[in-house]
């Protein structure tokens, strides 16, 4: 078991999975805010820079999955971008899809994108299914990380691609300093205002730091059979972007 496996939102009883759900579903009305808001607005910037990774190899994409789509923003930008394509978002929470989905139907996409309840250790796709994955900051929230990315790994085609970006703590100064107040002060307390959950913005920083980084989740991709695992921080080091073939 990795370490953020063991980091729950609110108590030690009860799965992971369900406490992630409760605590999404909670601060679903207030997520994009704050999201945008205390990253100052560079998550818009790392899923863009995710979503061209996918394609860094100039194949063409018809069918991708958006894994932990949460408010859909990942699934929206992937729409845009690969306008032939069909994208099919998954989620625990569906408080957080019901607002994805309005998002969808006001960008006039609902032909494109589909926002569906399914938990990503158990994915309801046959094999072969997509040949492009996404995912944007949800590995930390898995119950099961090696169980997630095999689930991953069945469902891409053969020549499928993958492209995951998710938080991370960065490493070198200042970043890494000026990070310690931000996670200690900043995330609680906004987080405490705007979503009203005492909980939740202290359980997102712990998962930070104890999440497996660099080549470390290189391994743990490998170990779910992907090849040609790459990573590499973007902007600011409080991100990570992984890509790997199957």
């Amino acid at each position: 078991m990795y370490e953020q496996e063991k980091i729950k939102p609110y108590s030690d009883s009860g799965t992971k999975a369900s406490q992630v759900r409760r605590m999404f579903d909670g601060i679903a009305h207030s997520y994009d805010t704050l999201n945008h808001t205390l990253s100052v607005g560079v998550d818009r910037l790392w899923r863009k820079q995710t979503i061209k990774a996918l394609s860094a190899n100039g194949r063409t994409l018809t069918n991708i999955l958006d894994v932990a789509t949460g408010t859909g923003d990942m699934a929206i930008l992937a729409a845009r971008h690969y306008p032939s394509a069909h994208i099919t978002g998954i989620d625990i929470s569906d408080g957080m899809m019901e607002i994805g989905r309005q998002k969808v139907e006001h960008e006039g996409l609902t032909d494109k994108v589909v926002l569906m309840n399914a938990d990503c250790s158990s994915l309801p796709f046959p094999t072969g299914s997509f040949n492009g994955i996404v995912s944007a900051f949800g590995l930390r929230n898995f119950e099961d990380l090696d169980r997630c990315l095999s689930e991953m790994h069945r469902v891409l085609a053969d020549d499928g691609h993958v492209a995951i970006v998710d938080l991370c703590s960065p490493t070198s100064f200042p970043m890494r300093q000026l990070f310690w107040f931000y996670q200690k002060v900043v995330m609680p307390v906004m987080g405490r205002l705007i979503s009203h959950d005492d909980k939740a913005y202290t359980y997102l920083p712990e998962t930070m730091n104890a999440i497996p980084q660099g080549k470390a989740m290189v391994a743990i991709f490998e170990k779910a059979g992907f090849h040609d695992v790459r990573f590499r921080r973007l902007p600011f080091g409080m991100s990570m972007l992984y890509t790997a073939n199957k």
